[in-house]
């Protein structure tokens, strides 16, 4: 007999409007950020960022709640790029293998839009977070963008190619 995964029913939604679950999720992500790091080195856009034209933010569900979320800015260096941003799963729902499915939904939208490659900024003290990326396959990298240098950061980026 199959064994139907629960990833099989986690649902991806684009996040248009904030809503309670929403915002009580960004809290939480915050606080652990703020927990483990000092302010200058919290990089995480606000609300106001996530909701912007150029960021694709979604919520992984299962029915009708909410699992985690996480975006993607688009960058338009050159050459373009996407840039990981604000992936939190509520602590109840890790082990569910959200993270996972949020990452490969940021990572097809880049590569709908023509983006082969992607980046993200995290910190020294998430292993776990660390680990994730290494088993999706990316790699450290130097710092980009607008970023300066802090011993606190920890840049990755993976090529990105259409199935």
């Amino acid at each position: 007999m199959p064994v139907t995964s629960i990833l099989t029913v986690m649902q991806i939604k684009r996040i248009r409007t904030v809503t309670g679950d929403i915002e009580s999720l960004l809290q939480q992500s915050r606080d652990y950020q703020n927990e483990l790091y000092p302010p200058e080195s919290v990089h995480q856009d606000d609300t106001d960022g996530l909701m912007s034209d150029s960021v694709y933010f979604i919520g992984a569900y299962r029915e009708q709640t909410l699992l985690g979320i996480g975006a993607v800015k688009l960058m338009g260096a050159a050459p373009a790029y996407g840039e990981i941003k604000n992936l939190f799963i509520s602590p109840q729902h890790r082990g569910l293998g959200a993270a996972k499915v949020i990452m490969a939904a940021l990572e097809n939208h880049l590569v709908d839009g023509g983006i082969s490659l992607c980046r993200l900024e995290t910190g020294p003290s998430q292993l776990e977070s660390i680990g994730l990326y290494q088993r999706l396959g990316y790699q450290q990298c130097d710092l980009y963008g607008d970023y300066q240098f802090d011993p606190l950061s920890l840049f990755m980026e993976k090529e990105l190619s259409p199935e």
